[in-house]
């Protein structure tokens, strides 16, 4: 009899100790297979500019983390360069202003635009107002005069034509050229050379009688005063258009400090010069 209680004792002991092996061996393989807090994100780098799905949030945090590189692409392509935006939620014209935040800074823009707001830059009232970051000065960079920063658009002037400030129609309004919601503290190079072809992309479009939904968030880490960059997002309602792009907020030979916006030449940054 007591033969048989031991040999009772070691068969339980024997099928623990193979609960035990099992619950291990299937925590090991969890996280082998991404179940471990720390592996990394998956989504945009300044190299691939590949995402994955992520909202909008999601996408913004991501973006505020960039450094840019020097000598890489200064636009990077988002989500293979499809706004994920919905055609069927154009209602204009007019431009929802984001409001400033509790720094003052800008937010989101959206435009739901067509060819009433498509106006010439001819005109276009002066600017006075001074968003965050903004120091209005000039260098030399290789004995090219470079005027280090613009009162950037979120959405262009000519692109904003008969609505008022407030983003409702309004004919025979000039656009808005000097709303606070509508302007940030933007590079020579980004506003002039970078963000150009799109803006250009979406006058082409609503002039030939297309509507677009053309959404700009200025990118900003933390409590900086200068914007990282510009997120750029637009989408015709025949589809024709569709994009998705970030535009670093970045200068050749000019260093810029995104905490106060001010700036140093130096000619160890180097911006790849788009074709």
């Amino acid at each position: 009899m007591a033969k048989r209680g031991k040999g009772r004792q070691n068969s339980i002991l024997g099928l623990a100790v193979v609960i035990i092996m099992a619950l291990v061996g299937g925590g090991a393989h969890l996280l082998n297979s991404g179940g471990s807090q720390n592996a990394a994100p998956a989504g945009t780098t300044a190299t691939t500019g590949q995402t994955q799905n992520r909202s909008d949030k999601e996408e913004y945090a991501y973006l505020a983390k960039l450094d840019y590189q020097n000598n890489s692409e200064p636009v990077i392509e988002l989500a293979k360069n499809k706004s994920g935006l919905d055609a069927a939620t154009w209602n204009g014209p007019r431009i929802v202003y984001g409001n400033l935040d509790q720094l003052n800074r800008t937010t989101t823009n959206i435009g739901y635009l067509n060819r009433q707001t498509l106006i010439k830059s001819a005109g276009r009232p002066r600017q006075t107002w001074q968003p965050t970051g903004w120091h209005n000065r000039t260098s030399y960079v290789d004995g090219k005069q470079v005027n280090r920063q613009n009162r950037g658009h979120l959405i262009a002037y000519t692109l904003s034509g008969n609505l008022n400030n407030d983003g409702q129609y309004a004919s025979g309004n000039m656009g808005s050229s000097d709303n606070p919601k509508n302007l940030a503290s933007q590079t020579e190079y980004a506003n002039q050379v970078l963000m150009q072809p799109y803006e250009q992309q979406a006058r082409d479009a609503i002039a030939s009688g297309e509507k677009l939904i053309y959404e700009v968030t200025t990118v900003f880490r933390g409590n900086e005063l200068m914007p990282r960059g510009y997120w750029l997002r637009a989408l015709t309602t025949d589809g024709d258009l569709d994009f998705n792009v970030y535009i670093f907020n970045v200068q050749n030979g000019i260093r810029y400090d995104y905490a106060t916006g001010r700036s140093v030449v130096d000619n160890k940054v180097v911006v790849k010069e788009e074709d």
